[in-house]
């Protein structure tokens, strides 16, 4: 939505004015018709005042204020004198109502190159426009990529900011994952356990003697000094990784992410709201001015008495609705600066949720990595009096405790004699 920049009817060198009643200055309209205005009431007509004519009193006129800025004027409107265009910079202050039609056609057309509207927020127009600074140079924040909406994959509009929210809830999601892959895992180390276990106490191959039979036993023990070791390291993946991943945000997560979700929406809605009120007040103003330009060529061609009448009220109307226009803009400027700056505090809010799940979860794979390592050493313990005994095995050895233990005789057998 374009902040309306509208101004008065291009003023003219002043002629006449020493002929003209006290107070009363006359100029030419961009058509080249002369009209005159009265600097004390700023009343302004057509007819050339008489010399009779004299100056109403200043209590005519009084003041009111839109969003603080005063505004000055006979009935209330702003009427300024038309040289104060040539001063200004800026003429939000001023009614368009009292614009001549084509200076703010002309206004108009020039803000629409500079600026667009889109999903009734205003933006300006990159090609015209000098590049805004980011509010966060070189961080690739949040606050600064998601103003625009976009269409989802299905065709439907989704705003910036509910695209930020979807990341929030993935990364739920994602956590959520995480943690059932963790305990798939934790799953699978006490099933195997189980197994180490339940095999170490098979009787296989029990009955194997002297030294190799002493490693073959230790190997077997080794088996279930492993299990217990799986078993502990299934335990502390539940107590240590499962557990923080599930019990990490819990369910006041999402309903934080709804309220702030309604209360960007809220702000959103609000915007659509004074937008469609300063289309209807803008489409009444041009009705206003529309009706002035007929009332005005009537006066020319002198179809009616009292079109000079109708031309005063056609006016007083066209100056009301141009009021009407600057109040629906600003109350749409300010429901935008309100949207912008809970846009930002919101976003750079949601930024540092993820940043926190990021580090969070970095901390918990990385206790995951360390427990992991420590199960590998522990598992080496256990085959350490393994390597020592089948270092000692030893086939002459063995071979001496079984002769000893089942020899039947050492006598040879001898010749037999005759």
């Amino acid at each position: 939505m374009q902040q309306p920049v509208v101004s008065y009817s291009m003023p003219a060198e002043e002629i006449e004015s020493v002929s003209l009643p006290v107070g009363w200055k006359s100029y030419i309209s961009p058509e080249g018709r002369k009209y005159y205005v009265n600097t004390s009431t700023k009343e302004t007509t057509w007819e050339r005042p008489s010399t009779s004519t004299t100056s109403p009193k200043a209590s005519g006129s009084h003041q009111h204020s839109v969003n603080g800025r005063q505004l000055h004027g006979a009935s209330g409107h702003v009427l300024e004198h038309p040289d104060v265009y040539l001063r200004k910079t800026s003429l939000s202050n001023q009614s368009p109502g009292s614009t001549s039609p084509a200076r703010r056609q002309n206004k108009e057309k020039e803000i629409k190159e500079t600026k667009i509207t889109i999903n009734c927020v205003t933006f300006p127009v990159s090609m015209s426009a000098p590049e805004q600074q980011l509010l966060k140079p070189s961080e690739w924040s949040y606050c600064d990529y998601f103003w625009a909406d976009k269409r989802d994959p299905q065709g439907a509009t989704v705003s910036g900011f509910e695209v930020l929210l979807q990341k929030q809830l993935k990364g739920k999601q994602m956590q959520k994952e995480m943690a059932e892959f963790i305990r798939e895992r934790i799953k699978i180390e006490e099933e195997y356990a189980k197994n180490l276990s339940k095999l170490s106490m098979f009787p296989m191959a029990a009955q194997e003697e002297g030294t190799l039979g002493e490693a073959w036993a230790q190997l077997k023990k080794s088996l279930a000094d492993e299990a217990e070791v799986h078993l502990k390291f299934s335990s502390k993946l539940q107590s240590e990784v499962e557990k923080p991943l599930l019990t990490f945000r819990g369910d006041n997560f999402k309903k934080d992410m709804k309220k702030y979700d309604h209360h960007i929406a809220d702000l959103r809605k609000q915007l659509v709201s004074r937008y469609a009120a300063v289309e209807k007040a803008r489409k009444a103003l041009a009705d206003r001015q529309k009706d002035l330009e007929v009332k005005t060529q009537q006066l020319e061609i002198k179809l009616s008495n009292k079109t000079e009448e109708d031309i005063k009220k056609a006016r007083r109307k066209s100056t009301q609705a141009g009021d009407d226009l600057m109040r629906c803009v600003d109350l749409y400027n300010q429901g935008q600066s309100k949207w912008f700056e809970e846009m930002v505090t919101t976003s750079l809010e949601l930024e540092r949720l993820e940043v926190e799940r990021v580090e969070t979860i970095q901390q918990l794979l990385r206790q995951y990595t360390t427990l992991r390592h420590e199960t590998d050493m522990f598992n080496q313990s256990t085959m350490e009096p393994v390597d020592q005994l089948l270092q000692s095995v030893d086939p002459a050895k063995d071979r001496e405790l079984w002769v000893k233990e089942h020899k039947t005789g050492d006598l040879r057998p001898v010749d037999m004699d005759i």
